[in-house]
């Protein structure tokens, strides 16, 4: 289990074994960390994790609270819950994106202008050094945006821009939980850009591969380590 995890199962632990109820106020930082063993990079992840679940709320200048753990809350917690976990529909649209988006690449390679590949590179480096998900995620969305554009077939962009929106919440997931995500992304992207300033069409088109192939694969095994764990057999989806 990566650390994230860890740190999320505690603070879910300590809601369902009532040390925190709804619209209580989390401890602070340094205090919350000591107590779980946890580091605070590991425990500030979690409490972001669950944040985008809405199981916490996250208050600047205030502090992190229990949400208000309502029905309505819940149930789009739970909806995102099974969008992430459960392997049917995501599993679907990374296929079919991983069948489309490493062609589009080899595409664009060869027909982008030099500035526009150029612009790749300045695309990644205005997220610096270490870059929040959040903005990895909105940066990675117009990477591939610009490349599926620049393959130069409007059906392509469009069937491939659809895909958009079904996979932003597990990217930001894969973000907060998986180790490496944010280091391994941006290498990938980089790799991808240097294929195409440097016209290889067949490299760029390999990169893509590897890179949305990663991301299934992240599903996969969450999606293994969930039904290992329940000891449920694989869902029909």
């Amino acid at each position: 289990m990566a650390v994230t995890d860890d740190a999320i199962e505690r603070i879910k632990g300590m809601i369902l074994g009532g040390e925190l109820r709804p619209g209580d106020r989390l401890p602070r930082e340094a205090e919350l960390s000591a107590a779980l063993g946890l580091s605070r990079n590991s425990l500030r992840e979690a409490v972001r994790a669950l944040a985008l679940i809405n199981v916490l709320d996250v208050r600047q200048g205030d502090g992190t609270y229990v949400s208000s753990l309502e029905p309505g809350v819940m149930l789009d917690a739970m909806t995102f819950v099974v969008d992430v976990q459960r392997d049917d529909s995501l599993l679907e649209f990374l296929e079919v994106r991983r069948l489309l988006e490493p062609p589009a690449t080899s595409m664009a390679t060869l027909r982008m202008g030099e500035a526009e590949i150029a612009g790749l590179a300045d695309l990644l480096d205005e997220l610096g050094p270490d870059p929040s998900v959040e903005d990895l995620v909105a940066n990675d969305q117009e990477f591939h945006r610009r490349i599926a554009l620049g393959a130069g077939n409007s059906v392509l962009a469009s069937l491939i821009e659809s895909f958009s929106g079904p996979l932003h919440r597990a990217r930001v997931w894969r973000g907060l939980t998986q180790e490496a995500a944010t280091t391994r992304t941006l290498a990938e992207h980089r790799a991808i850009q240097q294929a195409m300033a440097a016209r290889q069409h067949d490299v760029a088109h390999a990169w893509a591969q590897v890179h949305v192939a990663g991301v299934e694969q992240w599903l996969r095994s969450v999606s293994a380590a969930r039904r290992a764990g329940s000891g449920a057999s694989a869902p029909g989806t």
